[in-house]
């Protein structure tokens, strides 16, 4: 578009990641955009391992593979080793999944915040393991089926509720933390923008949908993160120095059945009584996060 700056091509293409990949597409979204120069500590996982496959890389910037449980450290050493040497310009931004940052990382993640360490981290949540098999994460939500988690007589998928890292990101006093969705772009990179505008420790939580782990096809990658707004079970919010300071209002409200009904995950609840329980308890939290944030 006239007037609008070149975006740097962070993440090349001929990468392996899964048709319809939403990681790979937050990926775009969240790095092309940063207008300063920068350096990535990436954990392991599906981005990790569709973008790097040796002997060839797909990344335009310097790039630091770690551990799964090691990632918020990694990125806290680069800061410190920039700041020794002078380089203040150059900023860090710590890449992981919903399992390598609500579980296993989460410690080193909390490090990093009690620090005050200056990183951007960034969480791409597909709600699931899925570079392992699709194991069930901390952010898994209710009632979905994974590998570890399967639906059937006994449990109806995930008993357990979706960890509210948002709230844990707060608590520690990080001065910006917001939720984004790939099925809103521009939302997404002005909250990236808006972040980097800031120093010391930052959360940003990237909704990336994934065709392969929920089942559904890929060209509904971008309609299922919008319908999970749409509905209210991802609310898009911003919270600077712990104040809210910006929400998505959903002026029409779809039931969470819209957001549902197209990933086999879930579809097991829609076959008996004891689901439409399920999809009901559901609904309640998607209620519980509009009365929340005012959406």
């Amino acid at each position: 578009m006239p007037g609008e700056k070149l975006r740097l091509r962070v993440l090349t293409p001929g990468h392996r990641a899964c048709q319809g990949c939403g990681q790979a597409l937050g990926v775009r979204l969240a790095l092309e955009r940063v207008e300063v120069p920068f350096i990535v500590a990436n954990a392991t996982g599906c981005l990790e391992v569709f973008s790097t496959a040796y002997p060839y890389s797909s990344w335009a910037v310097p790039w630091i593979h770690s551990l799964f449980e090691n990632t918020a450290a990694v990125a806290s050493g680069i800061s410190a080793a920039l700041r020794a040497l002078g380089r203040g310009e150059v900023r860090v931004i710590a890449l992981g999944g919903d399992g390598g940052t609500a579980d296993i990382g989460l410690q080193a993640l909390s490090g990093m915040f009690e620090r005050g360490d200056d990183v951007l981290y960034i969480c791409y949540d597909n709600e699931a393991y899925m570079n392992t098999g699709v194991q069930r994460s901390g952010l898994t939500p209710p009632y979905a089926r994974t590998t570890t988690s399967p639906a059937g007589r006994v449990r109806l998928g995930n008993v357990r509720p979706k960890k509210d890292m948002l709230s844990i990101a707060v608590a520690h006093g990080v001065g910006y933390a917001a939720t984004a969705s790939i099925g809103y772009p521009k939302d997404l990179e002005r909250k990236v923008q808006k972040a980097m505008g800031r120093r010391g420790p930052r959360y940003l939580h990237i909704h990336a949908p994934c065709p392969l782990g929920w089942g559904f096809e890929p060209e509904k990658t971008v309609e299922i993160a919008q319908l999970a707004v749409q509905t209210g079970l991802f609310p898009l919010v911003e919270i600077e120095d712990g104040v809210v300071t910006g929400v998505r209002k959903l002026p029409k409200r779809l039931p969470v059945e819209e957001y549902l009904k197209h990933q086999s995950r879930f579809a097991h609840l829609f076959t008996s009584e004891e689901g439409r329980k399920a999809i009901a308890e559901i609904q309640a939290i998607a209620d519980a996060n509009v009365a929340r944030y005012g959406l």
